[in-house]
């Protein structure tokens, strides 16, 4: 389900003070990045991704991948980071970067 406008921007406010938690490298979608960025969705929902590619059509290539691998939405992309977006199925009030944006 695409994020509405207000979403997007909401994400992008919390998102701006985010750091990377996540660098693809040059080893490709592994089985083990592949559940790491699970992992991590699903602790954080909100999160972002460094993509250490050659050029922008690598970049985008990767980006396609992992949101096909992770059923995440594309929030934003500036320059080698993606945000990235998958809502949890129990979220943690602990670890949710939305929940915790919410409290304060």
């Amino acid at each position: 389900m695409p994020l509405s406008a207000q979403d997007t921007r909401r994400f992008r406010a919390i998102g701006h003070h985010l750091k990377p938690i996540l660098i693809f490298g040059g080893n490709g979608l592994s089985d083990a990045f592949t559940s790491e960025l699970d992992a991590r969705l699903e602790d954080h929902e909100l999160i972002k991704v460094r993509i250490n590619a050659e050029n922008r059509d690598d970049r985008n290539a990767v980006i396609a991948a992992l949101l096909e691998a992770s059923a995440a939405e594309l929030v934003q992309r500036v320059g080698n980071v993606a945000l990235l977006y998958r809502a949890a199925k129990k979220p943690n009030p602990k670890l949710s970067n939305i929940l915790r944006a919410q409290q304060g």
